[in-house]
């Protein structure tokens, strides 16, 4: 197998066509089976040297599982007129005006794309992503200051594994996506990688400047890992 990923696979259950992706990773131990939301499959990550087809037998043989899984996956809700999308926790309507001046506004519960109807999409994904950094720029400098760092970098990401990480050289990146979260659990992201900037573990002193700089940690990261996956089935 060529590279990391082997794409473009597929499962077939039933007549269900199912989108596979075969991922090696050398650190793991074993077979390791996921539900890929990003494309309605599956992944399967290899340890190193076990071949390709055991880990196409351990899809198959787990296949009442992945319909199961897939079946609770929430809806898809697109970026198009009509659809109701969530800003910062709160429910917007998306409106297309064709007329408007802004190419994108929000107010009174509903977010309104002007331009070409083509376009809607990609100008309502860019406007997110800049809100998001809007947003999350200026909280993360505040909260490192209270710790007497500067973050050396923030950028918005789309990221899939993670909500924020935190490079070595103190570059943050978060995923755009937090601007849909409730605000209260942006607060808590932006925090825990702004910890990063001292305690790169998560050790005691990490969740201790967590909780200095936030509100309810348990409550927030309980959120994440109950509705955190329905911010990627927007778009």
């Amino acid at each position: 197998m060529k590279g990391q990923y082997k794409d473009n696979l597929v499962l077939d259950i039933e007549g269900r066509a199912i989108p596979l992706r075969v991922r090696r990773n050398a650190r793991a131990r074993r077979l390791i089976l996921r539900i890929d939301g990003e494309r309605d499959g599956v992944v399967v990550t290899l340890p190193h040297r076990v071949p390709v087809e055991e880990g196409l037998d351990l899809a198959h043989s787990k296949a009442a599982w992945i319909v199961r899984q897939l079946d609770r996956l929430a809806p898809r809700i697109p970026f198009a007129d009509g659809s109701v999308v969530p800003f910062l926790g709160d429910d917007h309507r998306i409106r297309f005006d064709a007329a408007g001046r802004r190419p994108v506004r929000r107010g009174a519960g509903e977010i309104v794309v002007t331009g070409r109807p083509e376009h809607l999409a990609r100008r309502l994904t860019d406007w997110l992503k800049g809100e998001a950094k809007r947003l999350i720029a200026p909280l993360a400098h505040a909260k490192a200051e209270t710790l007497g760092r500067s973050p050396a970098a923030i950028t918005p990401r789309d990221t899939r594994s993670r909500w924020g990480s935190c490079s070595a050289n103190g570059k943050l990146s978060f995923s755009w996506r937090l601007i849909m979260a409730p605000e209260h659990i942006l607060d808590y992201v932006v925090a825990h990688e702004v910890a990063h900037l001292v305690e790169k573990n998560h050790g005691p002193r990490f969740w201790d400047l967590v909780a200095d700089m936030t509100g309810d940690v348990e409550t927030a990261r309980a959120w994440l890992n109950a509705y955190g996956a329905r911010l990627h089935r927007y778009g």
